[in-house]
């Protein structure tokens, strides 16, 4: 007999069924983009709609639209603006939309050259 991550006992050369679920299915892994963005922020869409138009996988983090409650996005980027975007593939942390744009368009876009990224300064828009 063996001992089934379930807790009971399997036939020897049985197969848990949740071990044979997660074997079938594919490994998930977070997306390397995040953007931490506010509900209907004019600025915060128009990152979205770069990220959507150049179909990247991405990871929406609403935050506080009290200012100073933005803990999350101050302890990411430095700062309480948003939109923020954290790149894990470069290790690039930007605020302000069009720094934004800019990056992913150097990074992300069509004219963009492997390996070759766009400057990650960032800069308040007072969202």
């Amino acid at each position: 007999m063996v001992e089934a991550a379930s807790g009971g006992r399997w036939p020897t050369g049985a197969v848990d069924t949740l071990t044979l679920f997660s074997l079938q299915q594919p490994v998930m892994s977070d997306p390397a983009l995040t953007v931490y963005r506010l509900q209907a922020c004019p600025f915060c869409e128009r990152v979205i709609r770069l990220l959507e138009e150049y179909d990247l996988d991405y990871r929406s983090r609403f935050v506080e639209p009290m200012h100073s409650d933005r803990n999350v996005v101050k302890r990411e980027s430095g700062k309480r603006t948003v939109p923020a975007l954290v790149d894990d593939n470069t290790g690039a942390t930007l605020t302000e939309s069009a720094n934004i744009v800019s990056y992913l368009e150097t990074t992300y876009g069509s004219d963009s050259q492997p390996g070759v990224t766009a400057d990650p300064a960032t800069a308040e828009e007072g969202s």
